[in-house]
């Protein structure tokens, strides 16, 4: 029987459009944009000025406090302006911008290969911290902290999240399908660091050739399996992974560590496995370019610090019809107002959309048909919590639990009213520090 987690909801998936699309190299552009902030803590420091001359893979802003990680140049070139831009997100954050001189000239030692055979786990740790890699499943939050965890040694599960729940995405499966062994060498790794854990790589059903494929590369390895898990939406959320995987409950106020696991997903495996075995900080990522109104949907591997646009343009533009475009999944990404923005560690796709379902159709008012209650992953009440983010009773929302919302999107995907609750959810949260910062 598939493992899986209570509730969760099935849209549809769209990854036939770019599934079977092997992963393309495209170069990097004329002018390249590094946001000093693209992970989760502080924003890493600015070690360039502008006029000095840079190469590929030299550091450029290293981490700015334990929370935060380094950046690395993606190209060769000179430092044309340290300034405000705007980012995937909205926000004018600080940039170091890059005129690339094309000669791709490199630092030593980048790309040779290292044994690690020699190497400790403070060795794994501080290679995977100095390489700026951070989660490229989510939110980035620095994996090398991730993976030094206090109680290391009570940490049984690794857990790889190669379910890719998110519908049209395909990048992290095309990882699975062409570097499985490279992706095994960055688990092997990362089970260093953790001494007492074995692995599961947790893969959704919709997956067959991929499960297939890694069962038959692991099937000598005795601290590293595969679990086929029930493809449904949110599966590759953390808590719903550990839960389906192991069986262990955590909260908002839980780490995975709590509970004897640590989570990374596919991309970050293989970020690991060229930090560790090839001397590569982390220049690059794997997106998917897809959705109905995309002319050529592929999955490519784009050096950081390229335009949205730039990158659509390669995919052979938008067509015609095109009314939105998503960064990330359709039910978690963020709708973009510009393309004019960079491709940064935590990008992962470009989503082209035909029609605006969200616009489409109009907001009424609430049924209380719980459907939204039918569809939760973590079991709250959504209705509720929306009546008290409505009524701006904030000690409500707090004590419904609305801290536990992952903002995974299910309710506001299966309601009949089209009310916007994940939104509602958030600002909820909003005001919620709000409070607990004036206390």
């Amino acid at each position: 029987m598939l493992k899986t987690f209570k509730k969760g909801v099935h849209p549809y998936e769209g990854k036939e459009l770019s599934k079977d699309c092997p992963i393309q190299c495209i170069e990097a552009e004329s002018v390249m944009v590094y946001p000093l902030s693209q992970h989760i803590g502080a924003p890493a420091k600015a070690v360039v000025a502008k006029g000095d001359r840079v190469l590929k893979g030299q550091l450029i802003a290293e981490a700015g406090g334990f929370i935060s990680a380094p950046v690395f140049s993606s190209v060769s070139g000179t430092v044309k302006a340290i300034e405000q831009r705007l980012v995937v997100n909205g926000n004018m954050v600080d940039c170091i911008v890059i005129e690339n001189d094309m000669l791709g000239e490199t630092v030593d030692g980048f790309g040779e290969e290292r044994n690690i055979e020699g190497l400790s786990a403070n060795d794994i740790v501080d290679i995977v911290k100095n390489a700026g890699i951070v989660g490229l499943g989510g939110a980035g939050f620095p994996t090398g902290v991730k993976i030094s965890p206090k109680n290391v040694d009570e940490v049984d599960t690794l857990i790889i999240n190669a379910a890719e729940c998110e519908p049209y995405l395909t990048s992290d499966y095309r990882l699975l399908i062409e570097k499985s062994d490279d992706i095994i060498k960055g688990i092997k790794a990362v089970l260093k660091a953790l001494p007492n854990a074995k692995a599961v790589i947790g893969i959704e059903n919709n997956k067959s050739d991929a499960i297939k494929l890694l069962e038959e590369k692991t099937a000598c390895e005795d601290k590293i399996s595969v679990c086929p898990l029930k493809t449904k939406y949110p599966q590759g959320g953390e808590r719903q992974l550990i839960f389906a995987i192991t069986g262990r409950k955590i909260n908002s106020k839980m780490l995975p560590a709590d509970k004897g696991c640590v989570v990374i997903n596919t991309g970050t495996c293989y970020a690991i496995y060229e930090a560790v075995y090839k001397n590569m900080p982390l220049i690059h990522n794997i997106l998917t370019i897809t959705g109905e109104a995309v002319n050529q949907p592929c999955n490519f591997d784009v050096p950081l610090g390229v335009s949205h646009s730039y990158v659509l343009e390669k995919a052979g533009g938008a067509k015609d019809d095109v009314v939105k475009f998503i960064s990330g999944g359709p039910m978690m990404g963020m709708a973009m107002s510009t393309l004019d923005v960079p491709v940064v560690k935590t990008s992962s796709s470009i989503l082209a959309f035909s029609k605006d379902d969200a616009a489409a159709l109009a907001q009424s008012a609430c049924i209380h048909c719980g459907r939204c209650v039918k569809a939760c992953p973590a079991n709250l009440v959504p209705q509720m919590l929306a009546k008290s983010v409505r009524a701006g009773d904030v000690e409500k929302f707090d004590s419904l639990g609305g801290f536990e919302c992952m903002e995974c999107g299910s309710c506001t995907y299966v309601c009949p009213a089209k009310i916007p609750l994940t939104q509602m959810f958030r600002l909820g949260k909003v005001k919620v520090r709000e409070m607990r910062a004036k206390n």
